[in-house]
């Protein structure tokens, strides 16, 4: 059992060390195009305060988190390059050693399809 645990541990500070790398892959001019299409709806699902299964769901609703996020983390590495994610790695670990960064408007975009989703939905209910 502890070796199960610790693998998670494991792979866990993986994946958080993997989405930053995703995102300085994001805007590598060297990312394929399909990487950066990938990359894009990984880092805005890891980033989105909704999931495809609500979090108040017990047990189900904290698998999205620990299965769908992974698959797509580990789908978007494979679209790119193992030299340039490795040097995308480097880059992320060199970037949020120093400070996390604070550019907050990165989340609009996420937050405004939020917002359109929210809006057809309730004009949907009132029609």
């Amino acid at each position: 059992m502890d070796h199960f645990i610790n693998e998670f541990k494991r792979r866990a500070k993986k994946l958080k060390s993997d989405i930053p790398a995703l995102f300085v892959a994001l805007k590598k001019r060297e990312t394929p195009i399909i990487a950066k299409i990938f990359a894009g709806i990984t880092i805005g699902y890891a980033l989105s305060p909704i999931d495809f299964i609500p979090d108040f769901i017990p047990v189900i609703g904290l698998l999205d988190d620990l299965i769908i996020l992974p698959i797509f983390v580990v789908l978007t590495i494979k679209l790119i390059p193992e030299e340039i994610f490795n040097q995308c790695r480097i880059a992320a670990e060199n970037l949020w050693s120093r400070e996390k960064p604070k550019k907050w408007y990165f989340a609009i975009p996420i937050v405004l399809i939020w917002l359109i989703l929210l809006i057809l939905m309730i004009s949907r209910l009132i029609i």
